[in-house]
């Protein structure tokens, strides 16, 4: 996929066909687009609601889909208390809905494709929301890329597609899968309950097969930063490491 600007693409309207809830602050919202489009893993698009008085707000979204040939994707939104777009889809949005949007956009933070070395992926959050496309991705796809997720959350309840992630876990042979809780217990033997840190992200490397050769960091800025130290620290080069930053 060529990275895409917001000055190549154009809005479509698009209907909502489905709203489901991840966790207690994230839902998920399948829409239809009216034009469909390629993309890659890890790519978003822009949102943009406008009032009845005209006033716009507009904010960018992961895919968390894997690409397809399917007119539908979904956008995981974390509900922000301070936030002008994701209050909306939480409490107000309801199927049959037509939504704003434009995409793809990004040609960054993107799935390396076939490789045979594997992949690392840390996610905070929502931030799991481009890096759940990668894993969707490699599933379908049948790519024996080996993938590590590393992701952390405040608690096993808000462990965003938890129940999925745990099934592919379970099913795909070649990936690790560790959840780091910094609010409460771990809930299994292999994960860990505390804040990410060096030595966490190298324990979840290792249970890859052979080193990692690339690292998507994705979540607050003040994890990402840590994060990406600590892929560093694997001694992955830095150009391996992408990184994407929420709420700045």
């Amino acid at each position: 996929m060529t990275k895409a600007s917001a000055a190549t693409v154009r809005w479509q309207s698009c209907a909502i066909v489905e709203i489901g809830t991840r966790t207690p602050v994230i839902k998920s919202v399948f829409l239809r687009l009216s034009e469909s489009f390629d993309y890659t893993a890890g790519q978003h698009v822009d949102v943009r609601l406008t009032a009845p008085n005209g006033y716009t707000a507009m904010r960018s979204y992961s895919i968390a889909s894997a690409p397809s040939s399917s007119e539908i994707i979904e956008l995981a939104i974390e509900r922000l208390a301070d936030g002008e777009v994701s209050p909306f889809f939480h409490d107000v949005a309801q199927v049959g809905d037509m939504i704003e949007l434009r995409g793809p956009l990004g040609g960054h933070f993107l799935w390396p494709g076939l490789s045979n070395k594997p992949v690392l992926l840390i996610g905070a959050g929502s931030g799991v929301v481009p890096l759940m496309a990668m894993i969707r991705y490699r599933k379908a796809s049948g790519e024996p890329v080996p993938v590590a997720l590393l992701l952390s959350s405040r608690s096993w309840d808000y462990v965003p597609f938890r129940d999925e992630l745990l099934e592919l876990e379970r099913s795909l042979p070649d990936l690790a899968f560790a959840v780091t809780l910094t609010r409460e217990p771990a809930m299994r033997r292999s994960d860990f309950s505390r804040r990410v840190d060096g030595g966490m992200v190298a324990e979840v490397a290792r249970r890859l097969a052979a080193s990692p050769g690339c690292a998507f960091v994705c979540g607050s800025s003040a994890f990402v930063d840590v994060a990406a130290d600590a892929a560093l620290a694997l001694g992955l080069e830095a150009k391996a490491i992408k990184t994407e930053r929420y709420g700045t």
